[in-house]
């Protein structure tokens, strides 16, 4: 069969799309050359504080249904959602989406494409800056364009490779390009990191800005995707197929597989013996230590850019800008942000999650510990409550104490009922069995009497200010029974408003590299035992720092339950699931799960019963094979392949 080239148009895209227009008009270069722009550092500052922010980073900003730098910072509008909700680490409590139509990037990718080729293409030429400077800004230009065809490949995997800026004369098929292979294009993301650091040498400008380190740390991220996709992109794993596999535009040759570990083997491995960097606070003296340093780190991670450092690559936030965020408002309980027009309690973490964690057995095995609820050990019934079970109880001024002995990340980033929060206890209930043991309200508000003469409400309070939970006349309170707080402020007081946190998102740091070393050792099919010796140590310095005490095998099992636990709500989780090409299986009709608190009245005191349920109005999900490969937008004018 003749072989069909098939192309993209790249249109002509003006400097003008830059924020700052005024000081970044470069366009047309023969108007304005370079060296009038670049002639000062302050020049310098701003192009490339403009082509940082334009990084499609996931970050603080960023909205699955709104794009990059956007929604979640300063609109309302996008309801809250964040690409937790699109995996099994939190549902949302008003709305059920879920479907692939969003995490959308194309037209903005290639428009920062053309910009950084702009600059690349320049730089020979600059009379106004020396050989070092140069070196360095060419050093960032290829980290910057790396990482924007790492955004394009993980979602549409071939694309058209563009390595200078496109001019156009009137002639629109000159600018139309071809796809390259995924291969291709993945090689070239990582040619780009390795021009990155070899150009960067010993400079170091991190962690807001990159250097050879924040390069390294994207080449092994995106080495380790590469290596995913080749090893998993074929039976039995999953079966697709259509032109674009057999371009080889969708997936790679599973041969190509161990190249790409031993890339991220390497590039983790520098990293690691750099002896600048490792784990904050590794040897915690106890689990409350361990939980307190913890969300210490991801609240205020800028108290820790210096010294050993575990934050590689640093984005910060400034009050008054677009690029504050919001995830303070967002996220916090309902019952300390009262003002129902700021949206809080949009994150409900899933039971699902919770269970994964592991206890403090620490015998060795590292398996999940799901939460205990009954006294016959059945922790798979989700038909709810009923009167003839036996569950266990916990008091009912500590409910909290169901996740007690239980991994110390776990009381770090989630919430749970009966916990306190800026000094308001929250309370989250959506059960109030009847102290004669005749019946139970679930799902709708009443009241009832208890043994002590007392009078309790089925959702922990007459007044609906007063509690956080399962309420389903009210869309800002958790469905899952728990509540979201990594990230927050919690010793820092906020401001109630719009875009008013400041808090820096960490993109790189040294807990993701030693957790990507042992994941790469562990699937390398020709690892050496020392590399699975170090990425056994890896998997286990990172659990330590958690103030686990054993040592647990390197198993494909523990590094990805180890990944999903420590790199929870950091926006990997659902990147994981598709580069395993796992998400399938994962989510077969299934409907992500909640755990409801009923405050039991026959007994006296009162204390609470634990219930797994469906919770209200989450449907069934389902994720399909197609959905590996996002489709690519204007195939029908530009005649590019459509992914399968």
């Amino acid at each position: 069969m003749k072989k069909i080239v098939l192309y993209i148009t790249i249109i002509v895209l003006s400097i003008t799309g830059f924020g700052c227009k005024k000081v970044l008009d470069i366009e047309p270069v023969d108007k304005i050359s370079p060296d009038d722009l670049l002639s000062s550092e302050g020049g310098i500052q701003a192009l490339m504080a403009n082509l940082y922010g334009r990084l499609p980073i996931e970050d603080f900003t960023y909205s699955p249904n709104r794009g990059f730098n956007v929604g979640v910072g300063t609109d309302p509008n996008n309801s809250g959602f964040v690409a937790a909700h699109f995996s099994d680490e939190a549902i949302h409590p008003e709305y059920n989406d879920f479907g692939e139509e969003w995490f959308d990037y194309w037209e903005s990718g290639y428009r920062l494409i053309r910009d950084v080729n702009t600059l690349v293409s320049n730089i020979p030429q600059l009379t106004s800056i020396n050989q070092t400077a140069k070196d360095k800004l060419l050093a960032e230009a290829y980290f910057l364009r790396a990482y924007t065809y790492f955004a394009l490949a993980k979602r549409y995997g071939g694309v058209p490779i563009l390595k200078s800026p496109q001019d156009y004369n009137g002639d629109i098929e000159a600018l139309k390009v071809p796809r390259n292979t995924e291969k291709e294009t993945w090689d070239f993301i990582l040619e780009d990191c390795d021009n990155s650091i070899s150009l960067f040498g010993t400079t170091e400008s991190g962690p807001r800005r990159a250097d050879k380190w924040v390069a390294l740390a994207l080449k092994s991220r995106a080495a380790l995707y590469a290596a995913s996709i080749a090893k998993f992109t074929h039976a039995p794993y999953v079966s697709i197929s259509g032109i674009a596999v057999d371009q080889k535009l969708a997936g790679i040759d599973q041969v190509y597989a161990d190249g790409y570990y031993e890339a991220c083997i390497d590039a983790s491995a520098q990293i690691m013996n750099s002896g600048k960097f490792g784990l904050y606070q590794p040897n915690p003296a106890n689990p409350t230590e361990a939980a307190d340093n913890y969300r210490k780190f991801f609240q205020t991670p800028d108290q820790f850019l210096t010294g050993l450092r575990e934050p590689i690559f640093v984005k910060g936030y400034a009050l008054g800008t677009i690029a504050a965020h919001n995830y303070d408002i967002w996220y916090s309980p309902r019952q300390v942000i009262l003002d129902p027009n700021l949206y809080p309690s949009r994150m409900d973490p899933t039971l699902d999650f919770v269970d994964v964690f592991e206890d403090y057995t620490d015998d060795g095995t590292g398996k999940s510990r799901p939460l205990k609820t009954r006294t016959d050990g059945n922790e798979t019934d989700y038909n709810g409550f009923n009167l003839s079970i036996n569950y266990l109880k916990y008091p009912i001024d500590e409910p909290y104490k169901i996740v007690e002995g239980k991994d110390a990340r776990l009381r770090a980033m989630v919430l749970f009922p009966g916990e306190s929060w800026r000094g308001t206890k929250i309370i989250i209930q959506g059960g109030l069995v009847k102290a004669n043991g005749t019946g139970f309200y679930y799902r709708t508000q009443a009241s009832e009497i208890g043994q002590n003469g007392q009078t309790y409400y089925t959702y922990g309070a007459a007044n609906n200010s007063q509690y956080s939970g399962f309420d389903p006349t009210l869309g800002n309170y958790t469905r899952s029974g728990f509540l979201f707080k990594k990230f927050l402020q919690i010793d820092n007081p906020i401001e109630l408003g719009w875009a008013k946190s400041t808090q820096s998102w960490i993109e790189f740091r040294f807990g993701e590299i030693l957790l990507n070393y042992a994941e790469a050792a562990v699937e390398h099919s020709l690892a050496t035992t020392q590399q699975m010796q170090i990425g056994k140590e890896a998997l286990n310095a990172v659990r330590k720092r958690a103030a686990h005490t054993d040592q647990i095998a390197l198993t494909q099992e523990n590094i990805r339950k180890e990944r999903f636990v420590e790199l929870a709500f950091e926006n990997k989780r659902r990147w994981d699931l598709i580069r395993w090409r796992t998400f399938h299986k994962q989510f077969e009709n299934r409907v992500r799960k909640g755990l409801v608190p009923f405050l039991d009245l026959r007994t006296n005191p009162a204390s609470y019963a634990f219930v797994r349920v469906n919770p209200l109005g989450i449907e069934p999900k389902n994720f399909n094979y197609e959905w590996y490969y996002k489709d690519i937008p204007g195939v029908g004018s530009s005649g590019l392949v459509q992914n399968p």
